[in-house]
């Protein structure tokens, strides 16, 4: 078995105070394919911001080893970002050579090399110059793919990559998340639909703001644990205060 390489240690995600991810611990390990997987609002896509930094827990740890946020990949969800800046899709993708050139630095001839490349292997070849306001959602999910081959992170995290795109993009894109993790990089991805989720991933964290379940695919998504993680969701308390531990007394 392979050693972990991101832990959870009692994890608590808070948004003013309210639970969005409660008590949560566990290990992804390294060169694992993980689906984040349940019930609307569970804490899914908060989870992905927390291991990635962008988000502090209120309550426990998660451990990263060495890694920095650079050593991470991350593909947020569609709607999080605006298609109508004034980029094109060259200029896009090479944002993913950021780690070697710095946010100021040039990029080289290498660099346009290899965007060229990450374009053609998405099966855009030839579409440098287009403004991505002008792209397909299909088309645009392909140029963040494309931008997350150029960044060649070993750790890659995918927040609902296949929402609202057809059905060849997402065959195309899946063959890619399996190629990385032929390639022994850690994948992570929240995803809604659960055929995807027992045909392509081996690991499953099933979560209702709640731990589920975690562990192998075909144990984690039994009907039993689908139906528990429904009945989670349903009584739910939105008012309801975090686990904060209590101040330490003084003197």
């Amino acid at each position: 078995m392979s050693a972990p390489l991101i832990r959870l240690n009692d994890v608590t995600i808070t948004y003013e105070r309210h639970p969005a991810v409660h008590h949560l611990s566990g290990i992804f390990r390294k060169g694992s394919l993980t689906a984040i997987a349940g019930p609307n609002g569970a804490g899914k896509s908060t989870l992905l911001k927390a291991i990635i930094g962008e988000l502090k827990p209120a309550t426990g740890s998660i451990d990263r080893g060495s890694f920095q946020r650079t050593d991470f990949g991350y593909l947020p969800q569609a709607a999080e970002i605006n298609r109508r800046f004034p980029i094109s899709v060259a200029d896009t993708v090479m944002m993913g050579a950021w780690k070697n050139s710095g946010a100021f630095g040039g990029f080289s001839q290498d660099d346009m090399r290899q965007a060229r490349q990450a374009l053609a292997a998405v099966g855009l070849a030839g579409f440098e110059r287009r403004h991505i306001g002008s792209l397909s959602a299909g088309q645009f999910q392909r140029v963040l793919f494309a931008r997350l081959l150029l960044q060649d992170a070993r750790i890659i995290l995918l927040d609902e990559p296949f929402t609202a795109i057809d059905q060849r993009t997402t065959r195309d894109l899946l063959d890619i998340i399996l190629r990385w993790h032929g390639d022994g990089r850690t994948v992570i991805a929240v995803l809604h639909d659960f055929d995807q989720v027992r045909s392509h991933f081996p690991e499953t964290l099933l979560i209702a703001r709640e731990l589920v379940g975690w562990g192998r695919t075909d144990e984690v998504m039994s009907a039993a644990n689908l139906i528990r993680a429904r009945a989670m969701a349903e009584s739910w308390d939105e008012d309801a205060e975090a686990c904060l531990p209590e101040p330490e007394a003084v003197g």
